[in-house]
Order: C-alpha cells, then sequence, then structure tokens
C-alpha cells in the first residue's frame, strides 16, 4: 500500500462524521440569519426618540429613580395607566411601570420591619422612663412618666411612613408588586406621589428605592464600555501569542458574532417588553466573552496539535480542522451544557433581579458554543485554503 493510500484511510477513520467545511455557507448563513433580526432593533432602537440608544438603558446608565411599590389590593393593566398619568401629572413622562408578582416571604418581610420599628420605639420610651420617678417619686408622678416619653413613638412616625405608609403595624398583606422607572424623583415628589397612590389603591409599602445620578450613569456607561474594548484587545493579545494571527482574527470574529447576538435580542426585547439593561449586562457580555473565548481555545489548540501530527504527511489543513472539530466537539457540548443546567435554575428559581442577568448569560453560552464550533473554526480553514490557493504549487499550509 502506497503512503498516499495510508494518509488517505488514517484521515477517513480519524476526520468524524460531521464536515464542517463541506458545510461552511450553511453554518455562516445561519450565523447572519440569526444576526440580522437583531441589527435590525439596534438600529430601530438607535433612531426612536424615546430610546435614543441601541439598547432601552436602564437607571444605572442614564440616571433616574428606580421603585418597588407593594400594593394591598390587585393592580391590572388598567391600574397601570392610571399610575402612569400619576406620574406624568408630577412631570415625571416616559415612565415605566411594570406589574409582578409577590416575591415568596415577601409579606413575612413585610411584617418583620413593623415589627421592628414598633419595637425600637418602645425601647426608646422605655429608657426614659427611669428619670421621671427620680423627680416625681409620688404615684401621682408615676402615673405621668409614660406622658414625656409619648412624643416619641409620633416622632419616628413619619420617618416609619416615608418608607411603608400604614404598615408599621404589619398588618395589611402584599397582594401586587410594581415595578417603576422612571426620572430621578426630586425633593418630595416621591411621597406626594406614594399618598396619592394611597389615596386611590389602599396602603403602599415601598421595598426598593434607587436613585443614580446623569453623572454617575454617564461614567459607569463609560466604564462599562472601555472594560468590554479591553477584554477584546488582550483576547486578540492572547491569542496572537498563543497561537498565530490568523487564529485570533478569527477567534475575534467569533466574538464579535457572539456579542452583536446578545445585544441585538435584547434590543429587541427592549423595543417589544420595555427590558432595559443595567451594570449586570455589561458584566454578562464579559463572562460570555470569557466563556466562549474558552470554547474556542479548546478547539484551537486540537487543531495546533493535530498540525503538528500530521505535519510531515502533508494532510490538507481542511481535514485537520474537521478531524479537530469532531474530536472536541463532544467536551464543548457537555461543558456548555453542564453551565446551561446552572443558569435554568437560576433563572426559574432565582431572584427577579438576576433574571434578565441570567437570561443574557444564557443566551451567550449557546451562541459561543456553536460559534466556536462552527464559525471560528470555519473561518480558520478558509483563511488558510485560501492562502494554500494563493501560493505557488498549491502546497497544504499547516499551522
Amino acid at each position: 500500500m502506497s503512503k498516499t493510500a495510508s494518509v488517505e484511510n488514517a484521515t477517513a477513520l480519524k476526520e468524524g462524521p460531521l464536515n464542517v467545511f463541506k458545510y461552511r455557507w450553511l453554518f455562516l448563513g445561519l450565523s447572519i440569519l440569526f444576526l440580522v433580526p437583531g441589527i435590525y432593533f439596534i438600529i430601530a432602537n438607535t433612531m426612536d426618540p424615546e430610546i435614543k440608544a441601541p439598547l432601552r438603558l436602564g437607571i444605572d446608565f442614564r440616571g433616574g429613580t428606580m421603585l418597588e411599590y407593594g400594593f394591598s389590593k390587585p393592580i391590572n393593566q388598567s391600574d397601570v395607566a392610571t399610575i402612569h398619568t400619576v406620574f406624568e401629572d408630577h412631570g415625571y413622562t416616559g415612565s415605566v411601570i411594570q406589574i409582578q408578582q409577590p416575591r415568596l416571604g415577601i409579606n413575612k418581610h413585610a411584617v418583620e420591619i413593623g415589627g421592628a420599628t414598633q419595637e425600637t420605639a418602645s425601647q426608646e420610651s422605655a429608657q426614659k422612663e427611669p428619670a421621671a420617678p427620680a423627680s416625681l417619686p409620688s404615684a401621682q408622678g408615676s402615673k405621668q412618666t409614660p406622658a414625656p416619653a409619648s412624643p416619641k413613638p409620633a416622632e419616628t412616625k413619619p420617618a416609619t411612613e416615608a418608607v411603608t405608609p400604614a404598615d408599621h403595624t404589619g398588618e395589611h398583606k402584599i397582594v401586587t408588586i410594581v415595578s417603576i422607572r422612571s426620572k430621578q424623583l426630586q425633593g418630595q415628589d416621591e411621597t406626594s406621589i406614594r399618598q396619592e397612590l394611597a389615596s386611590k389603591y389602599g396602603p403602599i409599602t415601598v421595598l426598593q428605592k434607587n436613585s443614580i445620578g446623569p453623572a454617575l450613569a454617564k461614567e459607569l456607561l463609560s466604564n462599562g464600555m472601555l472594560a468590554l474594548v479591553m477584554a477584546y484587545i488582550l483576547i486578540v493579545g492572547y491569542l496572537t501569542f498563543r497561537f498565530q494571527f490568523d487564529y485570533a482574527v478569527c477567534a475575534m470574529a467569533a466574538l464579535v458574532h457572539d456579542t452583536i447576538f446578545l445585544i441585538g435580542l435584547f434590543a429587541m426585547f427592549g423595543k417589544l417588553f420595555h427590558t432595559e439593561v443595567d451594570s449586570l449586562f455589561i458584566t454578562a457580555i464579559l463572562t460570555v466573552v470569557g466563556f466562549s473565548v474558552h470554547d474556542t481555545i479548546v478547539v484551537f489548540d486540537r487543531i495546533r496539535e493535530n498540525s503538528r501530527l500530521y505535519f510531515t504527511k502533508k494532510v490538507p489543513f481542511v481535514t485537520i480542522v474537521n478531524m479537530s472539530v469532531n474530536q472536541t466537539m463532544a467536551r464543548s457540548i457537555n461543558t456548555s451544557l453542564t453551565a446551561l443546567l446552572t443558569m435554568l435554575a437560576l433563572y426559574f428559581f432565582g431572584g427577579d433581579t438576576t433574571k434578565d442577568f441570567v437570561l443574557a448569560i444564557i443566551i451567550g453560552i449557546a451562541a459561543g458554543t456553536y460559534s466556536s464550533i462552527f464559525n471560528a473554526s470555519v473561518l480558520l480553514a478558509m483563511w488558510r485554503n485560501r492562502t494554500v490557493d494563493q501560493q505557488a504549487g498549491g502546497m497544504p499550509a499547516t499551522a
């Protein structure tokens, strides 16, 4: 048997069932097809006078106030319009209002807050009682001692109402939670708005109130973008040093694909469902970039090992890529599947505040696994194959 025949038999056995290079245009076409809707919504959001950005930015990036009100009565979509009108009447147009179901244990937490307030007030009253018998030892004076201490609960009452009006007794139950994002509330506007809503819907509990100024919001946005750009630069530098420049370029193309796909989906969510992105979204993108480049390095490392192994046998680089992808595919899919199962558990059983963050990671891991297998390796094979075609004599390229 000739040497060429033995090489062909060996590569035929080891190459694997999936020929990624043969169906390269299908895999790349699917990637482009998935990116088109996201790019459309990115452009649409940028041109939208309400959003004016590729994504609907949260208060972390544009400044404003986020509120969570607990209502003791059911709130439906018709009531959302009324709440929206109340905010507009106070000059806060463009507020985003969403209805949420009460979280597990939220009513117990509200009762504990009320009980702690009463306990603090009673302790202050008890500390004032010993001073009165020293100056008024008579029985009559002893009866009058509660009088000086009585103003203390009255003094703490406004502070209690500022947090949860009519909730210092901890008696009413939270039936509906309403999340509100608006421009930064000024002065006593929040108290006035809450009192007006309480007159319509009964007692209201303030579950959360966060405010961020415009200057800090711009700084957070610029720092987040700088962190993303620095991550890309460092990854390109590392891959160029660890492998070669064409490896780094193909890996970067896969990372850009993952980033655009993730941003495009959240641009669509922001347009259709008013989903806002905050600083956690930047964290999710960086996490996805790290996970995706890890998968890509696994594939590239196997390509380089096989290139050295079959260098003397003059095996075409396209064959080496197909072989390497088939050898690492099971590992990449199993690793990603393990991470996805964990993220799915967090998404369905975790808190509401982290749902968007976890969803971004789920989408990014799925996209990163696909791009590492079917984009980065295919682009590298096309790059090297094109280089071979341009060389005189058509010698096969090696890593």
